[in-house]
């Protein structure tokens, strides 16, 4: 018994010391990030700038490789495939946990192929309309899309997104009707918004605050349950009289499951060192997010509960994969 027990102690500590020295030498080699949608999206500079403080803080270069598709889907695959060793994360945002809700064949599961890291940011959306639409707030819009239903257009990056389940829900809450227009990117989308080819949209701060101050488009509301300190003026969509439209679009970063347990531990600590620097909390500010940090079990069951609540607005809603 006393030979057996002390095999286990020396089992034991050696798998302590390997994990130890797991965490110490990873990474050894460049680690990417997966963006799911294309450059100059909410995605795409939300994980350039983790990616610049996380290579200063892992000691190896952290690069950004665009996989935009389906609504972030392609980028999700991508990630679920890849090799479970920590070199390969992706940043998802809500869509992340709707997408599955559409397409029952779909080939990932947002619970069962990832090991979440951390949450990263929390970011509203800021309804937008072009300055020739005459509403000036959300009432106005309101009667506007009631009095003209099927003619106010909006634009979003598939099916699932999170501008598409922002506009299907306020049209519920609101009981209008406006038509949702898919697009492959953002810039397409953001171009033909400015270009008055649509009359109004749901966008992320980063990619419509400079087009906002600069009077191309109009802030109607923010889509959160506060208002958002990079547009103090706007009012949140509660305030505006339809808090049950709120929509608080979150962030974070997850490895293909099965990444041992001990490399997702590197990367939280890493990723909350990253996101606590005042530099990017200053980076997130500025376009509208606020950078959060979570253990990898809270990320997780927020995920969890994400796809819960999506998956029930879809089936009320009779949101369908065309």
């Amino acid at each position: 018994m006393n030979h057996r027990f002390k095999l286990i102690c020396m089992g034991l500590m050696a798998l302590a010391s390997a994990t130890v020295h797991s965490q110490q030498t990873f990474p050894t080699k460049p680690v990417r990030i997966i963006a799911g949608f294309t450059a100059g999206s909410t995605v795409d500079v939300m994980a350039r700038t983790i990616a610049n403080k996380l290579t200063d803080v892992l000691g190896q270069q952290v690069i950004v490789e665009n996989r935009p598709g389906a609504a972030g889907s392609v980028g999700a695959e991508a990630t679920a495939r890849a090799p479970k060793d920590g070199y390969t994360m992706l940043l998802a945002a809500l869509g992340f946990a709707v997408v599955p809700s559409l397409t029952p064949k779909l080939s990932w599961d947002p619970v069962r192929d990832f090991a979440p890291i951390s949450q990263v940011a929390t970011s509203p959306l800021v309804i937008v309309v072009h300055p020739n639409v005459p509403a000036k707030n959300l009432k106005e819009l309101i009667a506007l899309a009631k009095a003209q239903p099927g003619k106010l257009r909006y634009g979003h990056a598939g099916i699932g997104s999170s501008q598409h389940m922002a506009g299907e829900l306020l049209a519920a809450e609101a009981g209008i009707d406006i038509v949702n227009v898919p697009y492959k990117g953002n810039e397409e989308m953001l171009t033909d918004l400015l270009g008055d080819r649509l009359e109004m949209n749901f966008q992320g701060m980063p990619t419509v605050l400079s087009h906002i101050r600069a009077g191309k488009v109009r802030a109607i509301v923010v889509t959160s349950p506060n208002r958002a300190a990079a547009l103090p003026d706007v009012p949140s969509i509660g305030e505006a009289g339809l808090p049950a439209a709120t929509v608080n679009v979150w962030f974070g970063l997850l490895a293909p499951a099965g990444t041992p347990r001990d490399i997702i531990s590197r990367l939280n600590s890493a990723v909350v060192t990253a996101m606590k620097s005042q530099d990017v909390s200053d980076s997130f500010a500025k376009f509208g997010s606020d950078a959060s940090t979570s253990t990898p079990d809270e990320f997780a069951r927020m995920i969890r509960d994400q796809v819960a609540v999506w998956a029930k607005v879809i089936k009320q809603r009779g949101i369908k994969v065309e």
